[in-house]
């Protein structure tokens, strides 16, 4: 096939939020600091240089060093990567993602790998700093139906479990079960071996979801020295205390937000704040805090705080404070040195909210990145493209689309009647200009005659492609076959399949291909064939 020149501009799957600030539109700029390119990581890594002090680089180095004693041997290059942070030269690219069983949907691997290929980019081009990748694990989230499940091989292998407070601290005890079903769904080649060892050994052989995930990761990615962070930690969320206190007491970030509204009201508004954005959060609790009734009371629980007992609660006990979706950017930025966040589509768009919010509490807004999206295809699938004679441009059209196109392409003769319909609309025009001439009366006659002409030669054009479809009804059923397998469900196979799916076939090879190809700062759709 030929060369794909697929971008994320032209593939048809992302909004016209990204597309504009891909294409740095004007109206977007005052909602960000510095476009993601070489060159502007420079100003970035000045500010931060500047802003970030030597006690928080201390705080962050120890508690990476307590939660990588949690049942994990972090590699030689994550220890060197951790130790690295202490220094004022070292800066972070991070991404972050929800706690999703054994990864869930593809692209929480293609986060990852852009993460960890930026971070090699930035080195050669600024040898002089140090630049770590880091995963932010969301183990505040409390949305259990988003991340208790993957798909494999069309078959959705669900956790069944109650799930109340932050998903980090849920118990693994009941994943046996979903474990015996995966198992029963692979090969007995060795790949898949690995895939039931690798299972095994995150979510059976530790007690809660975030110590799973943090080993699942580490042992995906360890030998490229990710740093896997989570900010559910006591010391960690001491150095946001003061933003936490400002967010009780002033409750202005829900204002910040809105200013950006002026902007966003062209395109959609991806989050909306409250009035307090924050959770308290115990181990089976984590519900919104509400001012009400001159008291902070605790959502669906008969707790509540003054004002005194609440800001003592906070100083004492910082980690029975969560941060939400408006607060959680500013929370990771304030404890990490971080230049850049690699996010999707809807990542972005909320961040693209969140700049005065930063700005209020005097934190360095990061550069956002779109992270790399991929097309997997194998071999067999890419014989199949070239004897249907498809190319990459067809096979991410709209199903509709493409049937047409191609029905057009198969058609014996041409069912436009383009040209035809000009040449009536010029005949119209003529009769017109005669009615108009002789008695002004019938124009409205000629007209109606117009209308009844063409809608007539539309619905013969109908009728021919429907012939043409009907004749071609077996090669166009091929095509709208190899799309659905590429596109599931009409959608981004990377939204849809978990990495087992392919890593069953493939084994490494899978994520070498991945490092290899993906290119953070440009704007491609990456196709790979596996």
């Amino acid at each position: 096939m030929t060369a794909p020149n697929i971008t994320f501009q032209n593939a048809g799957y992302f909004s016209q939020l990204m597309v504009d600030y891909l294409n740095q539109a004007a109206k977007l700029k005052p909602l960000y600091n510095h476009f993601p390119t070489l060159a502007n990581f420079n100003l970035q890594i000045q500010a931060k240089q500047q802003h970030f002090t030597a006690k928080k680089r201390l705080v962050l180095h120890d508690a990476l060093v307590e939660q990588y004693k949690e049942g994990i041997t972090p590699s030689a290059a994550t220890l060197q990567n951790i130790a690295l942070l202490k220094e004022e030269n070292t800066f972070t690219v991070t991404t972050g993602h929800q706690l999703n069983l054994f990864t869930g949907p593809l692209y929480f691997l293609y986060k990852i790998v852009s993460t960890i290929n930026l971070t090699k980019e930035l080195k050669q081009h600024y040898p002089e700093y140090n630049f770590v990748p880091v995963y932010w694990m969301a183990t505040e989230d409390h949305d259990f139906e988003e991340i208790n499940h993957f798909y494999f091989q069309d078959k959705k292998i669900c956790w069944d479990q109650e799930s109340k407070g932050p998903v980090g601290r849920l118990s693994t005890a009941s994943l046996d079960k979903v474990y015996e079903v995966f198992k029963g769904q692979l090969n007995a080649g060795n790949h898949a071996k690995k895939l039931k060892a690798l299972f095994e050994a995150s979510y059976l052989q530790h007690d809660n979801l975030a110590d799973a995930t943090r080993y699942l990761a580490n042992a995906l990615f360890e030998a490229y020295g990710l740093v896997i962070i989570d900010g559910d930690y006591a010391p960690l969320k001491s150095l946001f205390v003061p933003s936490m206190q400002q967010e009780l007491l002033q409750k202005n970030a829900i204002t910040e937000v809105e200013k950006t509204y002026a902007i966003l009201k062209d395109y959609f508004i991806q989050v909306t704040p409250r009035d307090i954005n924050l959770f308290y959060i115990q181990d089976q609790l984590r519900e919104r805090i509400i001012w009400e009734d001159n008291r902070y009371r605790i959502n669906n629980t008969a707790l509540s705080f003054s004002k005194e007992e609440i800001l003592e609660e906070l100083q004492h006990h910082p980690e029975r404070f969560s941060p939400n979706v408006i607060m959680r950017p500013l929370y990771q930025e304030t404890i990490l040195p971080n230049l850049c966040y690699i996010g999707g589509g809807g990542e972005l768009a909320y961040w693209l909210q969140l700049k005065p919010v930063f700005d209020l509490h005097q934190v360095d807004f990061p550069m956002l990145l779109l992270r790399n999206s991929v097309l997997l295809a194998t071999e067999k699938q890419i014989k199949k493209l070239n004897k249907l004679q498809l190319t990459w441009a067809d096979i991410f059209a709209p199903a509709n689309v493409l049937v047409q196109n191609k029905t057009a392409e198969l058609a014996d003769v041409s069912f436009d009647f383009a040209s035809q319909r000009q040449v009536l609309q010029q005949q119209f025009e003529q009769l017109r200009a005669i009615a108009k001439q002789t008695d002004a009366s019938f124009i409205g006659a000629v007209e109606a005659q117009e209308k009844k002409q063409l809608k007539g030669l539309t619905n013969l054009e109908k009728r021919l492609q429907k012939a043409e479809k009907r004749k071609n009804q077996d090669v166009l059923d091929r095509i709208l076959s190899i799309q659905l397998e590429l596109f599931p469900k009409n959608s981004l196979q990377e939204r849809y399949y978990n990495f087992a799916q392919f890593y069953q076939e493939v084994g490494d090879e899978l994520l070498d291909k991945l490092f290899q190809q993906l290119q953070p700062l440009d704007q491609d759709f990456d196709i790979i064939e596996i």
